[in-house]
């Protein structure tokens, strides 16, 4: 327990609701390090963008309070009356905390209005992601890098999921407060090798969003050539996911879509079912489904990419290849043909994930830094 009650408030990504959350099966993974702030004395509060629906999912984050848009503004009125609507409770909390960079203008008019300090953390850059997927030139990356230089400056820390993150702010944005490196968590009570031995049904997995930036093309060509059997699961928009369905049907029995919204919790069982797990992303933040695979004991392949590897010490506690596909399938080729190989590298894994993203690891970062801007701790 915290010497003193300390109420935190998380301010969620710009016009995201609780329910999608819940609708993309991701809940219990979100909510797992609050949780657990709450077992260590810490109160929290979730201001979300959803309307009144979001509070019929109160009974699953029992103690959380929910400050949703119940009144059914328009979003733009919302979000601009935002720090007054949920000034009752705003006004009593001790820290604000960013959930990512999109909509953390939001928690900073909020903060200065309330005049309590800012946590802007985020788990990916915003702008650099903007840039690859809608190119430097563009209004949406300007958007993106505008928002950061106001943000971060003003903020009372910085925390970020991985070191070449705080290396980018400190070049960036040579204003901006401390930046703390608090990586992203994995319970790995659940997320666990299994008990006993389990039949494999896929040699490989991959679970992501369907999007550019996953490079699941380069994977489809890569097993093409291969006596392999891919399992995928993964959502995307309408378009996304027709354009995947008509990609991988001539693939049939070497890929199978596996399932969309999956909840997390349900990850384990498909993860222990396969024999490897791949991501072979053009870019990443701090990707958790690696990490969790990881703490699975499932040797990973890895793209050669910044936030993965980050991760990845290869020939340790994974394979990292090129976003090629005759890299893709060259490292499969290799994990695949060597059970001693795939075996050294999950327990790696497994002993990289307990060291580094171990829940209550993270709880314990995340807890000093909540007590430092709180003002109980003046070291």
């Amino acid at each position: 327990m915290t010497d003193q009650p300390i109420h935190l408030v998380l301010f969620f990504t710009r016009k995201l609701a609780l329910a999608n959350w819940v609708n993309w099966g991701m809940l219990p993974r979100e909510v797992a390090l609050y949780r657990r702030l709450q077992e260590r004395g810490v109160q929290v509060s979730f201001v979300t963008y959803g309307d009144g629906h979001d509070l019929q999912y109160a009974n699953q984050i029992p103690g959380i309070q929910i400050l949703c848009n119940r009144w059914r503004l328009p979003m733009n009125w919302y979000i601009r009356l935002l720090p007054w609507l949920h000034g009752s409770a705003l006004r009593r909390a001790d820290v604000f905390k960013t959930n990512q960079t999109n909509g953390a203008d939001v928690a900073l008019r909020a903060a200065q209005t309330w005049k309590k300090p800012l946590i802007a953390r985020f788990g990916y850059m915003w702008s650099s992601h903007v840039a690859e997927e809608s190119g430097p030139d563009s209004d949406a990356f300007q958007e993106a890098l505008q928002l950061e230089t106001l943000v971060f400056p003003q903020a009372q820390r910085v925390v970020v999921t991985a070191p070449f993150m705080a290396e980018a702010i400190r070049e960036r944005i040579p204003g901006a407060p401390e930046v703390t490196v608090i990586p992203n968590y994995v319970d790995t009570e659940i997320f666990a090798p299994p008990e006993e031995t389990i039949s494999k049904e896929y040699d490989a997995i991959f679970i992501g969003r369907l999007k550019p930036q996953k490079n699941i093309p380069a994977l489809l060509e890569a097993v093409s050539e291969m006596d392999i059997h891919l399992g995928i699961i993964g959502a995307g928009s309408r378009t996304e996911e027709a354009e995947f369905e008509q990609i991988i049907a001539p693939l049939h029995g070497k890929v199978t879509w596996v399932g969309k919204n999956i909840p997390n919790t349900e990850l384990v069982s498909y993860l222990h079912r396969a024999r490897l797990y791949i991501l072979p992303s053009h870019y990443e933040g701090h990707p958790k489904t690696l990490i969790e695979a990881m703490a699975c004991g499932l040797p990973v392949i890895g793209a050669d990419v910044s936030g993965i590897r980050d991760v990845i010490q290869h020939g340790e506690n994974g394979w990292l290849c090129t976003t090629e596909p005759d890299s893709i399938r060259a490292a499969l080729h290799t994990l695949l043909a060597d059970e001693a190989l795939r075996e050294h590298l999950g327990q790696g894994a497994r002993r990289y994930a307990l060291d580094h993203y171990a829940l209550d690891q993270i709880v314990d970062q995340e807890l000093a830094v909540l007590r430092r801007l709180a003002g109980y701790d003046q070291s």
